[in-house]
């Protein structure tokens, strides 16, 4: 099998059936439907209604269960973590977002400059990056 055949698979793809879902999860099929209804793990769905399951999903079912049995954290409590944990990637995702716009515009700002003013007052077209020459003083003045 050649290395061009593997390939990664994206976490949100919906892949697992129920079963396979709640035998990764280390849960009973009729558990994840429960939250499903609860709303606290949204599988898609097929057309003929059947749930399918992403990596995403089964990692969200494992801290559930985490949380729930492991720190004793009732559903509802649960559900506001999870909420919390939305929000949170949502702002880092726009905080992202607003990084590369502002590293654009700087990109554009030093892109679009005009003219510049050098220390004589004598005005250039574009940027001019301006260098010193430093020059040591005569021999007979050392």
């Amino acid at each position: 099998m050649s290395s061009n055949a593997v390939q990664k698979m994206d976490p949100r793809a919906a892949v697992f059936t129920i079963s396979v879902a709640a035998h990764l999860s280390g849960m009973h099929p009729q558990t994840l439907r429960t939250y499903d209804r609860l709303g606290l793990v949204q599988p898609q769905r097929t057309r003929g209604r059947g749930r399918r399951y992403s990596v995403h999903d089964i990692n969200k079912l494992r801290l559930i269960q985490q949380l729930s049995q492991g720190e004793g954290i009732n559903l509802n409590g649960i559900q506001r973590i999870l909420q919390m944990d939305a929000e949170i990637e949502a702002l880092r995702e726009s905080l992202a977002q607003v990084a590369r716009e502002r590293d654009e515009a700087l990109a554009r700002r030093d892109e679009e400059r005009i003219f510049t003013a050098g220390p004589t007052g004598a005005v250039n077209l574009g940027r001019q990056r301006v260098r010193q020459v430093l020059a040591l003083p005569p021999a007979s003045a050392r």
